[in-house]
């Protein structure tokens, strides 16, 4: 099985409202018109710049859904990790999840230097700028093996804040 990319996400939420606005409001994803007639509580988004028919879709399972225990005391999805293109891109978000008070973390990952974003109802995802293949050096390789402190400044600095990332490695060269 070739598996090209992550094509959506679905999430149990409480409340679908709440949650549609957060995601749109600070993720910048727009509702698509795909949810079946008669059907309630249910919403499709897309991601800015996503070529996807959708890449979230939200279940609301009402105000009493108890909050996902998953990594603390039973099993399941720790995180899904969306791409951006740019540092700037990243350094824009980081300021958005910051504002909204869902800003949970940042790491250096030597290649890839990554956010940790919660959403309203506790559930974390990841947003990742990616080091393009022919800037990867041995200095970024190595650090693949420990977790950093992200310094969005001085990886802008860098790399520039508007050099693409992931280039040669998941977007063709």
């Amino acid at each position: 099985m070739g598996i090209h990319r992550l094509n959506h996400a679905v999430l149990y939420v409480s409340d679908l409202h709440r949650s549609v606005a957060f995601y749109a409001d600070v993720l910048g994803f727009r509702p698509v018109p795909m949810t079946p007639d008669g059907f309630r509580g249910a919403a499709f988004l897309q991601a800015p710049d996503s070529t996807n028919d959708h890449d979230l879709g939200l279940f609301e399972l009402g105000a009493g859904a108890g909050r996902s225990a998953a990594g603390r005391s039973t099993v399941g999805l720790y995180h899904l990790a969306w791409e951006v293109d740019t540092l700037d891109e990243l350094a824009a978000t980081a300021e958005r999840l910051a504002a909204a008070d869902a800003l949970v973390g940042t790491s250096d990952h030597g290649t890839t230097k990554s956010l940790y974003g919660r959403d309203p109802d506790g559930l974390e995802f990841e947003v990742v700028w990616l080091v393009p293949a022919d800037r990867l050096d041995d200095t970024a390789l190595a650090a693949r093996k420990r977790i950093g402190r992200l310094d969005l400044t001085r990886e802008r600095q860098r790399y520039g804040g508007q050099t693409r990332g992931g280039v040669g490695i998941s977007v063709p060269a």
